[in-house]
């Protein structure tokens, strides 16, 4: 690759800023650091991005952005990318996001999304089941998904303070990954910061994983007993 047709990272980050604003020199640097690029060295020692190499970071924003997986498993489908096989006839497993995936919702958003009545979602807040954002009637766009399932768990019988307990849990595991990720948001810079999301995305979706096995195998064990 010569000189003129190299591009340097900062050109990199133009091409690609229209389709994945978050682009960033420390988020580059990053995939580089762990093995998802590696662009060559001009004599002076900075980077070097050929078409190749572009398009490798187009792979991997995408995936991140419309499937929200974790670098482990982006790192796995490049091989396949590299091999030009087809990715869209294959399914992945989807690990959490901490990426915001709507707008906030209101009390009525809550309560029209989740068929919950007005009582049951204050019963669902007096146990920390459901929690507001910042403003008592603003809730996080995830929390539709909470308060749906928890609808179908009272239908079938469960009361709010019996769901407690799934919220304890999830404020440990929540408190596990936390401390995992204490070091890097402590540093507190951009990289840094992106290193630790990407932390808590791959370690949340192997918790995930984790407790829906658990559960599976205690449930069986319950009908097989």
């Amino acid at each position: 690759m010569t000189d003129s047709q190299s591009l340097s990272i900062g050109e990199v980050i133009n091409l690609l800023r229209d389709d994945f604003p978050d682009v960033s020199v420390s988020k580059i640097r990053f995939l580089e650091s762990q093995g998802l690029i590696d662009p060559g060295r001009s004599d002076s020692g900075y980077r070097q991005f050929d078409q190749e190499d572009l398009a490798r970071l187009r792979f991997i924003l995408q995936q991140q952005r419309d499937h929200f997986l974790p670098l482990k498993v982006i790192k796995s489908k490049l091989t396949l990318w590299e091999r030009g096989e087809d990715l869209a006839s294959r399914t992945a497993v989807p690990a959490p996001s901490l990426e915001s995936k709507g707008e906030p919702l209101s009390r009525d958003d809550l309560l029209r999304r989740s068929g919950l009545s007005a009582a049951e979602l204050d019963d669902l807040l007096d146990v920390g089941v459901v929690r507001s954002i910042g403003d008592p009637q603003v809730f996080a766009p995830e929390t539709g998904i909470v308060a749906t399932e928890a609808k179908r768990l009272m239908d079938q019988g469960l009361e709010a303070r019996h769901l407690r307990a799934v919220r304890l849990s999830v404020d440990r595991e929540a408190d596990l990954l936390r401390q995992l990720a204490a070091p890097l948001l402590r540093a507190n810079n951009p990289e840094a910061r992106a290193r630790a999301l990407d932390l808590l995305e791959l370690s949340g979706g192997s918790v995930q994983a984790m407790h829906r096995a658990m559960l599976e195998v205690e449930l069986k064990q319950q009908v097989t007993s």
